[in-house]
């Protein structure tokens, strides 16, 4: 089993920078990519970010492109989402996700899932 645990959320103005960090422990060799997805109230959780464990490989939703920045810390098993430039829109529950197979949006190829961190963007 691998557990993934986020810290980092808050309350910021619109315009400020946050950092999200997602620790990994447990089976960690499993994990091949590992994500960001926000959900915000009433709406469906939707991909931010992932990058691959191995491989210089990153993806981000249009949405954040330009704006935040996925990356990680293999020693630490630890990924980190900094977010730039935040907007009332960005406000949400964000989770951190890992899994064996590829870093994608497909939340169905994750495999586990941390409690999620809340952030709030104030205009």
């Amino acid at each position: 089993q691998v557990q993934v645990v986020e810290s980092g959320g808050g309350l910021v103005q619109a315009g400020g920078s946050l950092r999200l960090s997602c620790a990994a422990s447990g089976r960690t060799l499993s994990i091949v990519a590992m994500g960001w997805f926000r959900q915000a109230p009433g709406k469906e959780r939707e991909f931010v970010a992932s990058v691959a464990w191995n491989v210089r490989s990153t993806y981000y939703a249009d949405s954040v492109k330009g704006r935040f920045t996925i990356s990680r810390d293999n020693a630490k098993k630890t990924v980190y989402l900094q977010m730039n430039s935040l907007k009332p829109e960005d406000t949400a529950a964000y989770y951190c996700a890992a899994g064996p197979r590829i870093a994608t949006s497909r939340q169905d190829l994750y495999d586990y899932w941390g409690q999620g961190t809340q952030v709030t963007v104030s205009s």
